[in-house]
């Protein structure tokens, strides 16, 4: 028996380093308020590592209306290989009004339709927050003001769960950029400097995705 149990100790050993490389890929979710550049920087990540975008990007509000998913995006830095599956959510806000669409020069009954999965892709969001993700891209446009009810309580539901979070300050590429105001809104976090449409400040971004999420 003795030789039975160092054998089959001998298996597990073997089997463990064998597959020690194939847990599933962490679920990193990109949240933000609406037009903050989540898509934008979504596929930025994506065609970089793959060559495919996730999903449209546009400047009418709440172009994203559902969760998009990415998976087994493999990140190169530093020698090492960070696989992750990321997720686009939905812009998170208090409150969908079609008229938002209206001044787009979107038609009523479409504003209106938009407006519904709007709504619905809020609920979504935060369900993907609450059960379903491992780490939080959290996005936010460094030309508006930081200090939201959203952005507030966002933040602490990343905080209850104890997930590991990147904020991303992005649009530095406009003169009207205030790095500091969100490194001082959320001084507990890290905040990370970027333009997910010029591309700026990328490979920083890859380090730092690495580093938290690897």
């Amino acid at each position: 028996m003795g030789l039975l149990g160092s054998l089959r100790n001998s298996i597990s050993q073997v089997a463990n380093t064998l597959f020690a490389s194939d847990a599933e890929p962490k679920r990193i979710g990109i949240y933000g308020p609406p037009n903050a550049g989540k898509t934008t920087l979504a596929n930025r990540i994506a065609r970089d590592w793959t060559g495919d975008a996730i999903g449209p990007e546009s400047r009418i509000p709440h172009e994203t209306r559902r969760a998009r998913r990415k998976e087994n995006v493999e990140i190169e830095r530093n020698g090492q290989t960070v696989t992750i599956d990321i997720v686009d959510t939905p812009g998170v806000t208090t409150k969908v009004d079609y008229t938002e669409f209206l001044e787009h020069d979107i038609e009523k009954d479409e504003a209106v339709r938009r407006s519904r999965e709007a709504t619905e892709g809020v609920a979504e969001a935060m369900h993907w927050l609450r059960e379903d993700v491992d780490g939080v891209i959290y996005v936010l446009d460094s030309v508006e003001d930081p200090f939201t009810q959203v952005n507030t309580m966002l933040i602490g539901i990343i905080e209850s769960r104890d997930l590991p979070v990147l904020i991303f300050a992005n649009k530095i590429d406009l003169d009207e950029a205030q790095i500091n105001r969100i490194e001082n809104a959320f001084p507990q976090h890290e905040t990370v400097p970027l333009s997910a449409l010029e591309g700026d400040n990328m490979d920083e971004v890859y380090d730092k995705i690495a580093a938290y999420f690897g």
